[in-house]
Protein backbone atom coordinates (compact mmCIF):
# COMPACT_ATOMS: atom_id res chain seq x y z
CA UNK A 1 0.00 0.00 0.00
CA UNK A 2 1.63 3.17 -0.90
CA UNK A 3 1.09 5.71 1.52
CA UNK A 4 3.79 7.99 3.62
CA UNK A 5 3.59 8.23 7.31
CA UNK A 6 2.57 11.44 8.84
CA UNK A 7 2.69 11.81 12.26
CA UNK A 8 1.62 15.03 12.69
CA UNK A 9 -1.48 14.55 11.32
CA UNK A 10 -2.23 10.95 12.60
CA UNK A 11 -2.62 13.20 15.82
CA UNK A 12 -5.78 15.02 13.83
CA UNK A 13 -9.24 13.99 15.44
CA UNK A 14 -12.39 15.47 14.25
CA UNK A 15 -14.31 17.11 16.78
CA UNK A 16 -18.33 16.40 15.06
CA UNK A 17 -17.64 13.42 12.99
CA UNK A 18 -20.17 11.42 15.29
CA UNK A 19 -22.75 14.24 14.17
CA UNK A 20 -21.43 15.10 10.52
CA UNK A 21 -21.14 11.44 9.45
CA UNK A 22 -19.35 12.56 6.63
CA UNK A 23 -16.40 11.05 7.51
CA UNK A 24 -16.79 7.16 8.55
CA UNK A 25 -13.67 6.16 9.00
CA UNK A 26 -11.45 9.08 10.47
CA UNK A 27 -11.41 7.62 13.87
CA UNK A 28 -9.01 5.00 12.18
CA UNK A 29 -5.36 5.20 11.70
CA UNK A 30 -4.81 5.73 7.42
CA UNK A 31 -3.56 2.32 7.09
CA UNK A 32 -6.53 0.87 8.77
CA UNK A 33 -8.69 3.04 6.33
CA UNK A 34 -6.81 1.82 3.86
CA UNK A 35 -7.05 -2.12 5.25
CA UNK A 36 -11.08 -1.92 5.61
CA UNK A 37 -11.72 -0.24 2.10
CA UNK A 38 -9.59 -3.42 0.18
CA UNK A 39 -10.92 -5.50 2.30
CA UNK A 40 -14.54 -4.25 1.38
CA UNK A 41 -13.34 -4.41 -1.96
CA UNK A 42 -11.53 -7.30 -1.97
CA UNK A 43 -14.65 -9.18 -0.44
CA UNK A 44 -16.58 -8.16 -3.97
CA UNK A 45 -14.63 -8.35 -6.52
CA UNK A 46 -12.29 -11.25 -6.19
CA UNK A 47 -14.26 -13.56 -7.56
CA UNK A 48 -14.10 -11.78 -10.90
CA UNK A 49 -10.23 -11.33 -10.64
CA UNK A 50 -7.00 -10.64 -8.31
CA UNK A 51 -7.57 -7.04 -6.69
CA UNK A 52 -4.44 -5.27 -6.42
CA UNK A 53 -3.51 -3.41 -3.30
CA UNK A 54 -5.18 0.02 -3.00
CA UNK A 55 -3.47 3.23 -3.69
CA UNK A 56 -3.80 5.88 -0.90
CA UNK A 57 -2.95 9.35 -0.37
CA UNK A 58 0.92 10.60 1.16
CA UNK A 59 -1.19 13.02 3.00
CA UNK A 60 -4.39 12.23 3.50
CA UNK A 61 -6.01 15.43 4.64
CA UNK A 62 -7.62 19.27 3.49
CA UNK A 63 -8.02 17.52 -0.05
CA UNK A 64 -11.61 18.32 -0.93
CA UNK A 65 -11.55 21.29 -3.45
CA UNK A 66 -14.75 21.98 -3.59
CA UNK A 67 -16.72 22.98 -0.35
CA UNK A 68 -20.35 23.34 0.85
CA UNK A 69 -21.10 25.04 3.56
CA UNK A 70 -24.88 25.43 4.41
CA UNK A 71 -26.31 28.38 7.05
CA UNK A 72 -28.38 28.93 9.56
CA UNK A 73 -28.77 30.24 13.20
CA UNK A 74 -28.92 28.61 16.60
CA UNK A 75 -31.43 28.87 19.00
CA UNK A 76 -29.65 32.22 20.64
CA UNK A 77 -30.16 33.59 17.17
CA UNK A 78 -26.14 33.62 16.15
CA UNK A 79 -25.26 32.44 12.50
CA UNK A 80 -23.87 29.12 11.90
CA UNK A 81 -22.41 27.29 9.22
CA UNK A 82 -21.20 24.10 8.34
CA UNK A 83 -22.85 20.59 6.96
CA UNK A 84 -26.36 19.11 7.31
CA UNK A 85 -25.97 16.34 10.10
CA UNK A 86 -26.05 13.23 8.27
CA UNK A 87 -29.85 12.23 7.25
CA UNK A 88 -31.32 15.84 8.36
CA UNK A 89 -31.30 19.36 7.32
CA UNK A 90 -30.14 20.52 11.01
CA UNK A 91 -26.81 22.21 10.54
CA UNK A 92 -23.59 21.20 12.35
CA UNK A 93 -21.74 23.96 12.53
CA UNK A 94 -17.99 24.01 11.56
CA UNK A 95 -14.68 25.76 10.69
CA UNK A 96 -12.73 23.73 9.81
CA UNK A 97 -12.55 20.24 8.40
CA UNK A 98 -9.59 17.89 8.06
CA UNK A 99 -10.58 16.72 4.53
CA UNK A 100 -11.12 20.24 3.12
CA UNK A 101 -9.23 22.90 1.30
CA UNK A 102 -8.52 25.05 4.35
CA UNK A 103 -8.50 28.19 2.26
CA UNK A 104 -12.11 27.16 1.39
CA UNK A 105 -13.06 26.92 5.35
CA UNK A 106 -11.29 29.99 6.15
CA UNK A 107 -13.07 32.32 3.73
CA UNK A 108 -16.55 30.42 4.88
CA UNK A 109 -15.41 31.24 8.19
CA UNK A 110 -15.12 35.50 7.22
CA UNK A 111 -18.12 35.31 5.27
CA UNK A 112 -20.05 33.76 8.31
CA UNK A 113 -18.62 37.24 10.36
CA UNK A 114 -19.66 39.46 7.83
CA UNK A 115 -23.47 38.86 7.65
CA UNK A 116 -24.39 40.57 10.91
CA UNK A 117 -22.82 43.96 10.08
CA UNK A 118 -24.19 43.94 6.73
CA UNK A 119 -27.64 42.82 8.05
CA UNK A 120 -27.71 40.10 5.82
CA UNK A 121 -29.90 36.96 7.03
CA UNK A 122 -29.54 33.42 6.28
CA UNK A 123 -32.54 31.63 4.98
CA UNK A 124 -35.11 29.64 6.77
CA UNK A 125 -36.42 26.72 4.95
CA UNK A 126 -39.41 26.20 7.15
CA UNK A 127 -40.51 30.47 6.58
CA UNK A 128 -39.08 30.44 3.54
CA UNK A 129 -37.37 34.18 4.28
CA UNK A 130 -34.16 35.03 4.68
CA UNK A 131 -31.26 35.63 2.15
CA UNK A 132 -28.11 33.69 2.62
CA UNK A 133 -28.89 29.91 1.86
CA UNK A 134 -25.71 28.11 1.27
CA UNK A 135 -21.46 29.54 0.08
CA UNK A 136 -19.78 27.07 -2.44
CA UNK A 137 -16.11 26.98 -2.81
CA UNK A 138 -14.05 26.18 -5.11
CA UNK A 139 -10.11 25.62 -5.47
CA UNK A 140 -7.50 25.02 -7.83
CA UNK A 141 -5.15 22.37 -6.61
CA UNK A 142 -2.35 23.51 -9.05
CA UNK A 143 -3.37 27.14 -10.68
CA UNK A 144 -4.34 28.26 -6.75
CA UNK A 145 -7.22 29.80 -8.15
CA UNK A 146 -10.36 30.51 -5.94
CA UNK A 147 -14.13 30.67 -6.85
CA UNK A 148 -16.33 31.64 -4.03
CA UNK A 149 -20.19 31.06 -5.05
CA UNK A 150 -22.91 32.63 -3.09
CA UNK A 151 -26.11 31.37 -3.19
CA UNK A 152 -29.22 33.28 -2.46
CA UNK A 153 -32.73 32.96 -1.99
CA UNK A 154 -33.07 36.20 -4.07
CA UNK A 155 -31.56 38.23 -7.04
CA UNK A 156 -31.80 41.42 -4.95
CA UNK A 157 -28.41 41.97 -2.40
CA UNK A 158 -28.58 44.63 -0.45
CA UNK A 159 -24.93 46.08 -0.22
CA UNK A 160 -23.86 43.91 -2.84
CA UNK A 161 -20.68 45.59 -4.43
CA UNK A 162 -19.62 46.65 -0.43
CA UNK A 163 -20.05 43.01 0.51
CA UNK A 164 -18.42 41.91 -2.14
CA UNK A 165 -15.19 44.87 -1.64
CA UNK A 166 -15.02 43.89 1.78
CA UNK A 167 -14.94 39.99 1.18
CA UNK A 168 -12.06 40.76 -1.09
CA UNK A 169 -10.20 43.14 1.75
CA UNK A 170 -9.85 40.47 4.01
CA UNK A 171 -9.26 37.55 1.08
CA UNK A 172 -7.54 38.89 -1.82
CA UNK A 173 -6.51 35.32 -3.18
CA UNK A 174 -10.23 34.69 -4.37
CA UNK A 175 -9.73 35.10 -8.18
CA UNK A 176 -13.83 35.16 -9.25
CA UNK A 177 -17.20 35.58 -7.35
CA UNK A 178 -20.51 34.13 -8.35
CA UNK A 179 -23.79 35.04 -7.24
CA UNK A 180 -26.86 31.99 -7.84
CA UNK A 181 -30.09 32.69 -7.44
CA UNK A 182 -31.79 29.61 -5.95
CA UNK A 183 -35.37 31.12 -4.97
CA UNK A 184 -37.04 27.45 -4.68
CA UNK A 185 -37.93 24.82 -1.86
CA UNK A 186 -35.43 22.44 -2.66
CA UNK A 187 -32.63 19.74 -1.42
CA UNK A 188 -30.83 21.47 -4.27
CA UNK A 189 -27.90 23.99 -3.96
CA UNK A 190 -27.73 25.52 -6.96
CA UNK A 191 -30.35 27.41 -8.76
CA UNK A 192 -30.19 28.22 -12.71
CA UNK A 193 -29.95 31.96 -12.23
CA UNK A 194 -26.10 33.12 -11.90
CA UNK A 195 -24.16 36.52 -11.82
CA UNK A 196 -20.53 37.22 -12.19
CA UNK A 197 -19.65 39.39 -9.26
CA UNK A 198 -15.92 39.52 -9.66
CA UNK A 199 -13.81 38.04 -11.81
CA UNK A 200 -14.45 35.48 -14.80
CA UNK A 201 -16.81 33.11 -13.22
CA UNK A 202 -14.77 30.20 -13.28
CA UNK A 203 -11.48 28.78 -12.31
CA UNK A 204 -9.14 26.46 -14.25
CA UNK A 205 -6.92 24.06 -13.10
CA UNK A 206 -4.86 21.21 -14.09
CA UNK A 207 -4.99 17.71 -14.06
CA UNK A 208 -2.46 14.99 -15.86
CA UNK A 209 -0.76 17.58 -17.58
CA UNK A 210 -4.45 19.15 -19.28
CA UNK A 211 -5.70 22.48 -17.81
CA UNK A 212 -9.94 22.51 -17.33
CA UNK A 213 -12.22 25.17 -17.09
CA UNK A 214 -14.20 24.65 -13.70
CA UNK A 215 -17.80 26.55 -13.65
CA UNK A 216 -19.74 26.66 -10.55
CA UNK A 217 -21.81 23.65 -11.73
CA UNK A 218 -19.34 21.97 -13.58
CA UNK A 219 -18.86 18.29 -12.17
CA UNK A 220 -14.68 17.92 -11.34
CA UNK A 221 -13.30 15.28 -9.10
CA UNK A 222 -13.08 16.72 -5.67
CA UNK A 223 -9.57 15.36 -5.26
CA UNK A 224 -7.38 15.75 -7.71
CA UNK A 225 -4.06 14.66 -6.57
CA UNK A 226 -5.77 11.13 -6.07
CA UNK A 227 -7.61 12.05 -9.53
CA UNK A 228 -4.30 11.68 -11.37
CA UNK A 229 -3.76 8.75 -9.96
CA UNK A 230 -6.79 7.13 -11.08
CA UNK A 231 -6.62 8.62 -14.70
CA UNK A 232 -3.20 7.51 -14.74
CA UNK A 233 -3.88 3.75 -14.02
CA UNK A 234 -7.53 3.96 -16.54
CA UNK A 235 -5.01 4.65 -19.24
CA UNK A 236 -2.61 2.76 -18.98
CA UNK A 237 -4.90 -0.38 -18.01
CA UNK A 238 -6.37 0.42 -21.87
CA UNK A 239 -2.79 -0.17 -23.42
CA UNK A 240 -3.32 2.60 -25.79
CA UNK A 241 -1.50 2.01 -28.94
CA UNK A 242 -1.92 5.70 -30.45
CA UNK A 243 -4.23 4.06 -33.48
CA UNK A 244 -7.72 3.40 -31.19
CA UNK A 245 -10.75 5.12 -31.53
CA UNK A 246 -12.10 5.27 -27.98
CA UNK A 247 -15.69 6.54 -26.48
CA UNK A 248 -15.55 8.37 -22.57
CA UNK A 249 -19.33 7.81 -22.08
CA UNK A 250 -20.75 9.98 -19.44
CA UNK A 251 -17.75 12.09 -19.97
CA UNK A 252 -18.51 15.21 -18.12
CA UNK A 253 -16.62 18.01 -18.95
CA UNK A 254 -14.03 15.62 -21.12
CA UNK A 255 -11.61 14.75 -18.66
CA UNK A 256 -10.84 11.59 -19.51
CA UNK A 257 -11.18 11.42 -23.08
CA UNK A 258 -8.80 15.29 -23.54
CA UNK A 259 -6.52 13.45 -20.73
CA UNK A 260 -6.45 10.12 -23.43
CA UNK A 261 -6.66 12.26 -26.01
CA UNK A 262 -2.77 12.30 -26.69
CA UNK A 263 -2.32 8.53 -26.84
CA UNK A 264 -5.13 7.73 -29.62
CA UNK A 265 -6.88 8.27 -32.93
CA UNK A 266 -9.67 9.35 -32.53
CA UNK A 267 -12.14 10.01 -28.73
CA UNK A 268 -15.47 10.75 -28.49
CA UNK A 269 -17.11 12.05 -25.60
CA UNK A 270 -20.63 11.55 -25.19
CA UNK A 271 -22.57 13.32 -23.01
CA UNK A 272 -26.65 14.15 -22.11
CA UNK A 273 -25.98 17.35 -19.96
CA UNK A 274 -25.89 20.35 -22.21
CA UNK A 275 -23.49 22.90 -19.97
CA UNK A 276 -20.86 19.67 -19.11
CA UNK A 277 -20.28 19.17 -23.46
CA UNK A 278 -20.74 23.28 -23.71
CA UNK A 279 -17.91 23.09 -21.19
CA UNK A 280 -15.99 19.90 -22.48
CA UNK A 281 -15.60 21.57 -26.09
CA UNK A 282 -14.45 25.14 -24.21
CA UNK A 283 -11.44 22.74 -22.52
CA UNK A 284 -10.98 20.82 -25.80
CA UNK A 285 -9.67 23.77 -27.42
CA UNK A 286 -8.30 25.21 -24.63
CA UNK A 287 -5.68 22.45 -24.71
CA UNK A 288 -5.57 22.49 -28.51
CA UNK A 289 -7.12 18.90 -28.60
CA UNK A 290 -8.20 18.17 -31.99
CA UNK A 291 -8.98 14.59 -32.06
CA UNK A 292 -12.21 14.89 -29.70
CA UNK A 293 -15.60 14.85 -30.62
CA UNK A 294 -18.61 15.38 -28.23
CA UNK A 295 -21.63 14.60 -28.84
CA UNK A 296 -24.97 16.10 -26.42
CA UNK A 297 -26.64 12.85 -26.21
CA UNK A 298 -27.13 9.31 -24.07
CA UNK A 299 -24.51 7.56 -24.45
CA UNK A 300 -26.48 4.12 -24.82
CA UNK A 301 -28.45 5.54 -27.58
CA UNK A 302 -25.41 6.78 -29.35
CA UNK A 303 -23.40 3.36 -29.14
CA UNK A 304 -26.90 1.55 -30.47
CA UNK A 305 -26.63 4.00 -33.59
CA UNK A 306 -23.08 3.04 -34.07
CA UNK A 307 -23.67 -0.64 -33.75
CA UNK A 308 -26.91 -0.13 -36.36
CA UNK A 309 -24.32 1.40 -38.84
CA UNK A 310 -21.47 -1.05 -37.84
CA UNK A 311 -18.81 1.18 -36.84
CA UNK A 312 -16.74 0.31 -34.03
CA UNK A 313 -14.49 1.14 -31.66
CA UNK A 314 -11.35 -0.37 -29.49
CA UNK A 315 -12.01 1.30 -26.13
CA UNK A 316 -15.08 2.62 -24.02
CA UNK A 317 -14.29 4.62 -20.62
CA UNK A 318 -17.21 5.01 -18.49
CA UNK A 319 -17.27 7.06 -14.95
CA UNK A 320 -21.17 6.13 -13.85
CA UNK A 321 -22.70 8.06 -10.76
CA UNK A 322 -22.65 5.74 -7.29
CA UNK A 323 -25.60 3.65 -9.34
CA UNK A 324 -23.27 2.10 -11.29
CA UNK A 325 -24.55 1.76 -14.97
CA UNK A 326 -27.80 0.64 -16.11
CA UNK A 327 -28.46 -2.66 -18.54
CA UNK A 328 -29.33 -0.59 -21.10
CA UNK A 329 -26.77 1.22 -21.41
CA UNK A 330 -24.17 -2.62 -20.94
CA UNK A 331 -26.60 -4.01 -23.59
CA UNK A 332 -25.95 -1.02 -26.11
CA UNK A 333 -22.44 -1.58 -25.40
CA UNK A 334 -22.48 -5.25 -25.85
CA UNK A 335 -23.69 -4.37 -29.34
CA UNK A 336 -21.03 -1.81 -29.88
CA UNK A 337 -18.64 -4.82 -29.06
CA UNK A 338 -15.34 -2.85 -27.90
CA UNK A 339 -12.46 -5.14 -27.31
CA UNK A 340 -11.99 -3.38 -23.98
CA UNK A 341 -13.68 -1.70 -21.51
CA UNK A 342 -12.12 0.47 -18.33
CA UNK A 343 -14.64 0.94 -15.83
CA UNK A 344 -14.14 3.83 -13.22
CA UNK A 345 -16.57 3.01 -10.42
CA UNK A 346 -17.22 5.07 -7.13
CA UNK A 347 -19.18 2.20 -5.35
CA UNK A 348 -17.85 -1.34 -5.45
CA UNK A 349 -21.33 -2.77 -4.95
CA UNK A 350 -22.92 -1.80 -7.94
CA UNK A 351 -19.92 -2.46 -9.76
CA UNK A 352 -19.86 -5.75 -8.64
CA UNK A 353 -23.31 -5.84 -9.98
CA UNK A 354 -22.62 -4.09 -13.22
CA UNK A 355 -19.78 -6.21 -13.69
CA UNK A 356 -21.41 -9.63 -12.81
CA UNK A 357 -23.76 -8.72 -16.27
CA UNK A 358 -20.95 -7.98 -18.11
CA UNK A 359 -19.39 -11.53 -17.59
CA UNK A 360 -22.25 -13.19 -18.14
CA UNK A 361 -22.26 -11.88 -21.95
CA UNK A 362 -19.02 -12.30 -22.96
CA UNK A 363 -16.55 -10.02 -21.21
CA UNK A 364 -13.65 -10.90 -18.47
CA UNK A 365 -12.65 -9.28 -16.01
CA UNK A 366 -8.30 -8.73 -16.55
CA UNK A 367 -7.42 -6.25 -13.76
CA UNK A 368 -8.80 -4.41 -10.59
CA UNK A 369 -7.21 -1.36 -8.84
CA UNK A 370 -8.40 0.36 -5.71
CA UNK A 371 -7.84 4.22 -5.25
CA UNK A 372 -8.56 6.26 -2.09
CA UNK A 373 -10.10 9.05 -3.40
CA UNK A 374 -12.18 9.84 -0.28
CA UNK A 375 -9.79 9.29 2.92
CA UNK A 376 -11.29 9.52 5.92
CA UNK A 377 -14.90 8.25 4.55
CA UNK A 378 -15.93 4.84 3.62
CA UNK A 379 -15.82 5.58 -0.49
CA UNK A 380 -13.72 4.15 -2.63
CA UNK A 381 -12.96 3.99 -6.04
CA UNK A 382 -12.08 1.35 -8.31
CA UNK A 383 -10.63 1.17 -11.86
CA UNK A 384 -11.31 -2.45 -14.23
CA UNK A 385 -10.64 -3.75 -17.19
CA UNK A 386 -12.75 -6.00 -19.07
CA UNK A 387 -11.99 -7.43 -22.21
CA UNK A 388 -13.83 -9.43 -24.66
CA UNK A 389 -13.32 -12.99 -25.04
CA UNK A 390 -14.18 -13.02 -28.45
CA UNK A 391 -13.46 -9.68 -29.84
CA UNK A 392 -14.64 -9.06 -33.40
CA UNK A 393 -12.38 -7.31 -36.20
CA UNK A 394 -12.34 -3.43 -36.51
CA UNK A 395 -15.11 -2.26 -38.90
CA UNK A 396 -14.98 1.62 -39.77
CA UNK A 397 -15.24 3.90 -37.23
CA UNK A 398 -17.19 6.86 -36.75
Amino acid sequence: MQIEKNNDLEKLKCPVSDKCGGCQLQHFSYEKQLLEKQEQVNALLEKFCKVEDIIGMESPYYYRNKVHAAFDTDKKGNVISGVYEAGSHRVVPIDSCLIEDQRADNIIVTIRGMLKSFKIRTYDEDKGIGLLRHVMVRTGHLSGEIMVVLVLASHIFPSKNNFIKALLKKHPEITTIVMNVNSKKTSMVLGEREQVLYGKGFIEDTLCGKVFRISPKSFYQINAVQTEVLYGKAIELADLKGKETIIDAYCGIGTIGIIASNNVNKVIGVELNRDAVKDAITNAKRNKVNNIYFYNQDAGEFMNQMAAKKQSVDVVFLDPPRSGSTEEFMNSMILLNPKKVVYISCNPATLERDLAYLVKRGYEVKKAIPVDMFPGTEHVETCVLLSHKKSQASSPSL
